[in-house]
């Protein structure tokens, strides 16, 4: 995820200080993962240097100067041209989980008992979103339905996997 074009787009409803942006990113994108307040300060720092955000008022506070952040148009020029990239799709070629059962195959440990204890750790964590997303509003029924697809897909490659296993071990020479 593009945190400085996150934080740009939810500046387009109106000027707002560090702390506000960090919470409406951590209400809206941030359940699993919240921002980090130097990741907020740092990367408001950065779209200022880049003319993306000005600096709209600066207000004494408890400790150091509040500033309020607007977005330039600089700054929605960069959200619509970002909006409108398509993002590149992620083929997972290079996935951990075939690298661990290859590597399993190749030094005579169990590929099938690491496919199964992987598949164990899949289906708790796809039993989790789903009981997360029938009590969530519907942003959040959509990100579990996203994680879940995902998951479900793994599971294919995984019962594939474990079907081919045989196979496997004599074309990497196990």
């Amino acid at each position: 995820m593009s945190i400085g074009h996150t934080l740009l787009g939810l500046l387009e409803s109106g000027p707002r200080h560090g702390y506000d942006l960090k919470r409406a990113f951590d209400e809206k994108f941030g359940h699993d993962k919240p921002l980090h307040y130097g990741q907020v300060y740092s990367t408001m720092s950065r779209l200022l240097k880049n003319g993306l955000v000005e600096v709209d008022g600066v207000e004494p506070g408890g400790g150091p100067e509040r500033k309020r952040y607007a977005i330039t148009d600089a700054g929605i020029t960069d959200v619509d041209a970002w909006l409108a990239r398509p993002e590149a799709p992620e083929p997972y070629l290079q996935s951990v989980l075939y690298t661990k059962v290859v590597l399993a195959l190749l030094t005579g440990r169990g590929a099938a008992e690491l496919l199964d204890t992987q598949r164990s750790e899949h289906l708790r964590l796809m039993r989790s979103l789903t009981d997360r997303k029938r009590r969530g509003d519907l942003a959040d029924q959509l990100i579990c339905d996203h994680a879940l697809f995902h998951l479900e897909a793994d599971l294919r490659w995984l019962e594939l996997t474990a079907a081919r296993l045989d196979r496997l071990a004599r074309e990497v020479g196990a």
